[in-house]
């Protein structure tokens, strides 16, 4: 890992701060550290951090708006996220996570457990994958070379646009992407503050992946993500999708009775 990675620490808890501060200073990341949330997002637009510890409870601005701002922040949305909970509670972990978080530590903590979670994941964010090479998710094949979509090896049929859109999702399974995010890598221009043709593709997209095991999700205020569905979410799927197709074909045969009288 570089050492060149820059890390903002933001917490109101000064012991943590420093001692947090003093292992990743050791580790050769440059650290920059907040104790409000207000402080937090300054500092983030002025340094623009790799990866920013981020505690939850903090005053003026608390953690959770603190990572929406940063996903919807076309400069930051691509930081890594930490979140810090004094609680060990599953809900403040889900909402982090649904909000853009990348890992969670729960305090306290061994401040090694800490740097071992920064080094992986500023790792795993350094290794880019190659856009051209073929995605897999789930049962669904994504080739950027042939242009091609394909579920459990049977073609499917998506326009120029969308595939571009599943692309960029794929490339970042998982991942909370911001609607900004995906102008710039599925469309190839920079945010110019209209982002409803993103809307209006996702919806396309859904309707095309429908019978598949994977889905788009929508994460309030910040974006979208590509994500496998459940067992349970698929039979439901393909089950609506089946009362989709019988209740076209009842209407073509009424339609093909009142023809015929």
């Amino acid at each position: 890992m570089p050492s060149t990675s820059t890390i903002l620490i933001a917490d109101d808890e000064e012991s943590i701060v420093e001692l947090s501060k003093l292992y990743l200073t050791k580790e050769g990341y440059t650290v920059h550290t907040a104790r409000d949330g207000q402080e937090a997002l300054d500092t983030a637009r002025r340094v623009k951090p790799d990866l920013v510890v981020l505690d939850l409870m903090m005053p003026r601005v608390d953690g959770w708006e603190v990572c929406r701002r940063l996903r919807k922040d076309p400069r930051l949305s691509g930081v890594s996220i930490i979140m810090l909970t004094a609680r060990d509670d599953d809900v403040d972990k889900i909402v982090g996570l649904e909000l853009g978080a990348d890992d969670y530590v729960t305090k306290p903590f061994n401040p090694r457990e800490l740097v071992a979670r920064v080094r992986g994941i500023l790792r795993r964010a350094h290794e880019a994958p190659d856009p051209d090479a073929a995605v897999q998710v789930g049962d669904v094949r994504i080739d950027p070379a042939a242009r091609e979509v394909r579920h459990n090896g049977q073609a499917l049929a998506l326009r120029s646009q969308e595939f571009e859109l599943l692309k960029a999702l794929a490339l970042n399974v998982g991942k909370v992407m911001t609607r900004e995010a995906l102008l710039t890598q599925a469309w190839g221009y920079d945010y110019l503050g209209e982002s409803r043709t993103v809307d209006v593709h996702v919806a396309a997209l859904r309707a095309r992946l429908q019978d598949t095991g994977i889905e788009v999700q929508s994460v309030r205020s910040i974006g979208y993500k590509l994500v496998e569905r459940q067992p349970a979410q698929t039979a439901q799927a393909a089950q609506a999708a089946q009362a989709a197709q019988a209740a076209q074909a009842a209407q073509a045969a009424q339609a093909a009775q009142a023809g015929a009288g």
